[in-house]
């Protein structure tokens, strides 16, 4: 093949890998079955934990409320969700979890309910530094039909690491930091954030619900 023509060759090859790739746009969130079914309140079960860390569940589902009030939603009291469920022979979150929706309906008279994932939860250790993680996905999903209105999730991760001290130093600032976080949960504030963050993305957020005095114009702007 001549020189000429495998050049050409080459760039037409190079051009379609950057339109398939790099240049690509994000898509975009369809909003419409979340429009046709705003709910007006929102039930929280307890997450579903996939981390080792077994207190994940129900420190993660304190943080959760905050956000979703501030959003413009109802939001039913997860501690009294969780009493009754457990009260009515459903100990665990993955019990809760199966619960039919028309039963949910029919108990608590939610619009939707809101199910979550735990994939990581908790303060990973290495020799000289450390790092805290929360990741977790949801679905918000209608109760009187069954629809998905909204998927997603957020991840939110802080590290620590050198002290300014050198080696003797940063073994010394991850030492007091395992002791530290040994008794205490690292990660409770950042779970805080990851829900704020899931909530109000700009881009996959929830939209805004009834009780948000911009409601409406953010569900004519997305």
């Amino acid at each position: 093949m001549p020189r000429r023509t495998r050049w050409f060759a080459l760039c037409l090859c190079c051009a379609a890998l950057l339109q398939a790739g790099g240049c690509a746009a994000p898509t975009p969130t369809d909003y419409g079955a979340y429009r046709a079914h705003l709910p007006r309140s929102v039930l929280v079960l307890p997450p579903l934990n996939q981390s080792v860390h077994v207190n994940a569940p129900y420190s993660y589902l304190s943080t959760v409320s905050q956000p979703l009030a501030e959003a413009g939603y109802y939001v039913f009291p997860v501690a009294v969700v969780d009493a009754f469920m457990k009260e009515n022979g459903l100990p665990t979150p993955g019990e809760m979890h199966e619960v039919p929706l028309d039963k949910l309906g029919e108990v608590f008279g939610a619009n939707a309910v809101l199910y979550v994932l735990i994939e990581d939860y908790g303060q990973k250790y290495q020799v000289l530094s450390s790092t805290t993680i929360v990741r977790a996905k949801a679905k918000l999903v209608d109760i009187p039909t069954g629809t998905t209105l909204w998927e997603g999730g957020a991840q939110v991760a802080q590290g620590s690491g050198d002290s300014g001290g050198g080696i003797i130093g940063m073994l010394i600032t991850a030492a007091v930091a395992q002791m530290i976080n040994s008794t205490a949960d690292s990660a409770h504030p950042l779970a805080a954030q990851a829900n704020t963050q899931m909530v109000f993305d700009p881009n996959h957020g929830f939209l805004l619900g009834p009780y948000h005095p911009g409601h409406e114009a953010d569900a004519r702007g997305r």
